[in-house]
């Protein structure tokens, strides 16, 4: 049980280390890019390293598989350095034996990753892009799926102009038993739109069978009140920029997402993509698990045998090449062309077994 401890204390070490380092490298990278955007001139310094700090989480978030490769290279190469494997296969302890303390701890990290970590980045993601959206433009677009419908905001330098909808088709291209309320910042609202649908185009939305109020003081609204057949509005926001708004299923949180995929559901989106990624985030302790497997199978051998340099480079690429498999089953997914459950938990599964593979075909030849 001693054993077990110290090697689950210096594998938690050498991930904390390798975290902090790339965490350092991450936030520095990310200043510099900031400092590249078109708003730099009309905001501080302070507004951009907000900005880097709360990005970095996201992006931390998606290399953890990495560092959990790296945390098992650096673990069993100073062991090596050290000559403790060698103690320790010495005294009649296989290599398998060995990994239960890093699979622990890498699971307890995939754990806290789903369960705690997973939240602070949806929050940190969100407070982001809408940052950076009123910086960009002045006014954020944003969208928002209740069981009161859909709701959009599209955001000028003139006003901001609140949408909700009802339904929509599948890409959010199309409302249906719309309302339009356009506002002036620091006046109020000043005309009230309600329509049959609203297709979004090229000159903005084109609105079938509408009613338009006006909403100035000291005037008779319905009696001022226009109908037209067909109306157009112009807008900011585009079909993709709509489904950016509610695909990026990373900025929700992983306790939000079932209800969120309801309402997806129920507004007339397809909600795949944030099923995939919930199901693959329930996945992610087994992902970490099979890195640290297939770091170890390169990295549990003695310096003196050679080829140290290679084993490093090996593990890493096998461990990138998991994880771009990984991403491709997760967009086939997505796309509908496989199933949703075997897009999020067949790369994991596959990736232990071919590390078990390869552990037990070194251990016994």
């Amino acid at each position: 049980m001693t054993l077990h401890l110290y090697f689950a204390r210096r594998f938690a070490m050498s991930f904390l280390l390798i975290t902090a380092i790339l965490f350092v490298l991450i936030a520095l990278t990310g200043l510099l890019e900031e400092a590249r955007r078109d708003y730099v001139d009309s905001v501080t310094f302070r507004d951009l390293l907000r900005l880097t700090l709360l990005n970095a989480p996201q992006t931390i978030n998606v290399i953890l598989p990495l560092n959990m490769v790296l945390a098992t290279v650096v673990l069993f190469l100073a062991m090596a350095r050290s000559s403790e494997m060698v103690i320790t296969r010495a005294a009649g302890r296989p290599a398998l034996k060995t990994l239960i303390s890093p699979v622990v701890v890498a699971f307890i990290i995939g754990l806290m990753a789903v369960g705690m970590f997973n939240p602070i980045v949806a929050a940190t993601s969100k407070e982001y892009e809408q940052t950076s959206q009123s910086f960009r433009s002045g006014g954020a677009s944003t969208l928002s799926i209740s069981d009161e419908g859909l709701w959009l905001r599209q955001g000028t330098a003139e006003g901001q102009t609140v949408i909700r909808a009802w339904r929509s088709n599948t890409n959010g291209s199309v409302l249906y038993d719309v309302t339009f309320i356009t506002y002036i910042p620091d006046e109020g609202p000043v005309r009230r739109i309600e329509a049959e649908s609203a297709a979004l185009g090229a000159d903005g939305w084109q609105l079938r069978q509408a009613k338009s109020w006006p909403l100035q003081a000291g005037v008779n609204s319905e009696g001022n009140a226009q109908t037209f057949d067909t109306l157009t509005i112009p807008s900011t926001l585009t079909a993709d920029r709509i489904r950016d708004s509610f695909g990026k299923a990373g900025a929700i949180s992983v306790y939000d997402l079932p209800a969120f995929i309801q309402q997806l559901e129920f507004s007339g989106f397809s909600p795949r993509r944030h099923q995939v990624w919930l199901q693959s985030e329930l996945a992610r302790p087994l992902f970490l698990i099979a890195m640290v497997l297939v770091a170890s199978a390169f990295t549990m051998r003695h310096t003196r045998s050679g080829g140290t340099g290679v084993a490093v480079l090996s593990a890493v690429l096998l461990g990138f090449g998991l994880y771009f498999i990984r991403s491709f089953a997760q967009i086939l997914g997505e796309n509908g062309q496989i199933p949703v459950l075997l897009a999020a938990w067949a790369p994991p599964v596959a990736a232990i077994l071919l590390a078990l593979g390869l552990l037990l075909h070194r251990e016994d030849g």
